[in-house]
């Protein structure tokens, strides 16, 4: 028997510590409810878990991020709602001045209504915003700049957005031309009714005594008709030019069995003869690649360049430089997981209202074709920001199924099972007891020495 060292009593007293260490941890689980509560109790679960609450929390920020989105999609919504209705009003004003009951005093009545509604046209777009950003001003749209040298010089730059950013080269390759016929001499003059049917419209005209009567009475009414053909020249010869260039300007002439223009037309006389008439769209290239023609209209990748006529040359060149100034909504926890809003300026001169004139019947006629194309276009706005809504509403209920998942992955390795843990605590409380007990019991035995010693 050995008194120096009770190894029976340092066996106890290391069990005991033991379970006392294991009884608070479990009593920490139990307080906390974590399983985790330092990167000792699970350094792998500890590192996926942090992670994963920055995911879940990046998450959340993107859903109200994206909540916060469609509150400004809406507030540019429901301004372009009254902008809609503003332009309505405006060309109901535009076809009720194009009525001739109406005197010249009565149309400046109804011109003062139109010019103050294209004024809150204009404050809507100046005005609108959503947290202090202006929304319908073109400050959140696609901004296109322009440089061109001596020989090139834009009349209208569209964008989409698709564009990409960055200085795009532009060049023209073929010219666009009008459709264009020039006759020779007129050779009628026997003071008749005459018809000719041009560009699908019957001109109707009396042949003078003379021909030059006859070339002054036909140019004069093609011009009256205004039918998208202006004519021009004399009984040298008469000239019929499109007013569109490119093919959306072709027309054809057909001569009616009682006219005989002859040459001055191109037709054979007293005979149905048709002549076809046809205008070239410009052709070249924007940034290298060759783009679509249409009229004086060059396009490609989502830029559309329309030249002015002094710039309708073989071999013009210039550029345009695109900058991005979309606003972009972060809807995703991690980088680049953004989405970009873009909102076109709606302006009444970018709507090109600003210059429509309701006091005569030609202004106001004029202007019913300008309000169509105004309205059109925010049809197509306020449907781009019906499809931005949309999407993010889907973004709404993907990113919150997204984060109830992770949340629901990160609590099973970082929560604790409390029944399991219960278990756990109570098993370490008896053992606990149990080794103070057999302490106590460790400590008595070296005291059977003393009855040695007494015998």
């Amino acid at each position: 028997m050995r008194i120096q060292h009770n190894i029976a009593a340092l066996n106890a007293h290391r069990q005991l510590g033991a379970n006392q260490m294991y009884s608070a941890k479990s009593l920490e689980r139990l307080s906390s409810g974590y399983r985790v509560n330092r990167a000792a109790d699970d350094a792998a679960g500890l590192a996926i878990s942090e992670k994963m609450r920055g995911q879940v929390r990046g998450l959340n920020q993107a859903v109200r991020n994206s909540q916060d989105g469609i509150s400004l999609i809406q507030t540019a919504e429901g301004a372009l709602t009254e902008v809609h209705s503003i332009l309505q009003r405006i060309r109901e004003l535009s076809v009720q001045a194009r009525n001739d009951t109406y005197t010249a005093s009565d149309r400046a009545e109804i011109t003062q209504e139109a010019d103050q509604l294209v004024a809150e046209v204009d404050r809507i777009s100046a005005q609108t915003e959503f947290n202090s950003k202006k929304l319908l001003n073109g400050e959140a749209g696609t901004k296109v700049t322009y440089a061109h040298n001596t020989n090139l010089s834009f009349a209208q730059i569209t964008d989409s957005d698709s564009v990409t950013a960055g200085t795009k080269a532009l060049a023209i390759t073929t010219a666009a031309s009008q459709a264009t016929h020039t006759g020779g001499a007129v050779g009628l003059a026997d003071s008749a009714a005459k018809t000719v049917t041009i560009g699908g419209h019957e001109i109707n005209f009396n042949s003078g005594a003379t021909a030059a009567e006859t070339a002054t009475n036909f140019i004069a009414a093609v011009n009256a008709a205004n039918i998208g053909i202006t004519a021009g020249g004399d009984a040298s010869g008469i000239t019929l030019t499109a007013d569109k260039f490119g093919t959306a300007g072709n027309f054809v002439i057909s001569a009616n069995a009682t006219t005989a223009l002859t040459t001055g037309l191109g037709l054979t006389a007293d005979a149905v003869t048709d002549r076809s008439l046809t205008g070239v769209n410009v052709a070249g290239t924007i940034d290298g690649v060759v783009g679509t023609g249409s009229g004086l209209t060059l396009s490609n990748s989502g830029l559309s360049v329309t030249f002015t006529q002094a710039a309708n040359t073989v071999a013009a060149k210039g550029s345009v430089t695109v900058t991005k100034n979309q606003m972009e909504l972060q809807i995703g926890a991690n980088k680049d997981q953004n989405m970009s809003v873009s909102i076109a300026s709606m302006n009444a001169t970018d709507l090109g209202i600003n210059t429509i004139d309701l006091s005569t019947t030609t202004g106001a006629n004029n202007a019913i074709s300008t309000l169509d194309t105004a309205i059109s276009s925010v049809s197509t706005q306020r449907a781009k920001l019906g499809a931005y809504q949309n999407r993010l509403e889907h973004t709404v209920n993907n990113l919150g199924a997204v984060s109830e998942n992770l949340t629901a992955a990160e609590s099973r390795i970082r929560d604790v099972d409390m029944a399991a843990e219960m278990m756990e605590f109570t098993k370490f409380n008896i053992l606990n007891q149990a080794s103070i007990a057999m302490l106590a019991q460790a400590n008595m035995q070296p005291q059977s020495v003393l009855q040695l010693l007494g015998g």
